[in-house]
């Protein structure tokens, strides 16, 4: 299953930036009360989301790439330990160069791009450090398959259909979405957009178990697009798997047996991000979900859930701080979040963290 979406969704209203004086001209009047940057020599007020503790000033398109490069689905996000932040995108239309993978510094200063052979498939990416180097583990979509590559690109493997899981018979497709890591060098592998199960392997890439599998009872998936390792309680950390589908998450032990599930405040999960004792949850029903230790919902930001959807439509119509289709999120090592939104022309948001 892919983004497809039979639903009403909104956006919500955001900051302009500077960036956004590229596309200014087409906003309405209620549309620039939205920046706390000059438009039309002007200063109008920010936008902030949120409330109480977690409010966060909401700035669209904070990362914008050179003219060469045209964003197509923004859809995953990751930093480095040196705080450079990666964001994956099928590539747009009329793209120059076909990279699918642009690099930012933490200030949001364009750096480098590479992986044109990703192109119409980057999608979900994560950054693990081994011994004194970091790593990119990249699903690309297109090809249907994993990558491990260094920061700068170059390849240390590549993995496709685990056959020696024996779940994949016939016609029964591959199509790895995220990763996520164990604290004792294992990775596990979701494949969301194909048969439904998670693989786990070691560190050396050999496989150890499958476990999931498509249906709607506990344990099972329909859409494990997102899995990340819940380490906010003090026993053992958590798989923690968005399942989508079915509009829940759910808890899996290390070695793949079933917890629990968490159903309040989630719509269509996709990815998650973990800053203390909250974990944030993009949603792509227009939302990105604060959710305490407890998984209780603590707000919800950017809730564009009540408009019309605005997929496909031009930046001139996007609401400002009302998200369309939030595909990941992430905490930035600041504490500000970083959303990337499956829209066509892309769009990557900065929240802000403001002052308690």
């Amino acid at each position: 299953m892919r983004d497809t979406l039979p639903i009403s969704d909104t956006l919500t209203r955001c900051v302009i930036t500077r960036r956004d004086l590229l596309i200014k001209a087409g906003y309405t009047a209620a549309g620039l009360a939205l920046s706390g940057s000059a438009v039309a020599g002007q200063q109008v007020p920010s936008v902030i989301l949120g409330e109480g503790d977690h409010r966060y000033e909401c700035v669209h398109d904070w990362l914008v790439p050179p003219d060469s490069i045209k964003w197509g689905e923004t859809q995953g996000v990751a930093q480095d330990s040196k705080g450079y932040i990666y964001i994956t995108h099928t590539v747009g239309a009329g793209s120059e160069k076909k990279d699918a993978i642009v690099v930012f510094d933490k200030n949001g200063k364009f750096v480098t791009s590479w992986g044109d052979r990703f192109a119409g498939g980057g999608h979900g990416i994560d950054i693990r450090k081994e011994g004194s180097k970091e790593f990119i583990y990249h699903c690309d979509t297109g090809h249907r398959q994993v990558v491990k590559t260094t920061l700068a690109g170059e390849m240390i493997w590549e993995k496709g259909l685990p056959q020696e899981s024996g779940v994949y018979k016939g016609k029964n497709p591959f199509v790895p979405t995220n990763v996520a890591f164990s604290p004792n060098g294992d990775f596990y592998i979701a494949d969301g957009y194909g048969s439904h199960w998670i693989h786990q392997y070691n560190l050396k890439g050999d496989w150890i178990r499958t476990f999931g599998g498509p249906g709607k009872e506990p344990g099972k998936f329909n859409t494990p697009h997102g899995i990340w390792l819940d380490t906010r309680h003090k026993q053992e950390p958590l798989l923690v798997i968005t399942d989508r589908a079915n509009s829940r998450l759910q808890y899996f032990t290390l070695d793949g047996r079933y917890v629990s599930m968490v159903t309040d405040g989630i719509r269509l999960p996709c990815y998650f991000g973990i800053h203390g004792d909250h974990m944030i949850v993009a949603d792509l029903k227009s939302t990105v979900t604060l959710l305490d230790k407890d998984n209780k919902v603590v707000t919800q930001l950017g809730d564009g859930a009540a408009v019309p959807e605005l997929r496909g439509h031009p930046r001139t119509d996007f609401i400002p701080g009302k998200f369309i289709h939030p595909h990941a999120a992430k905490y930035l090592h600041n504490g500000d979040i970083i959303v990337a939104e499956w829209v066509p022309i892309g769009r990557i948001t900065l929240l802000r963290k403001m002052p308690a």
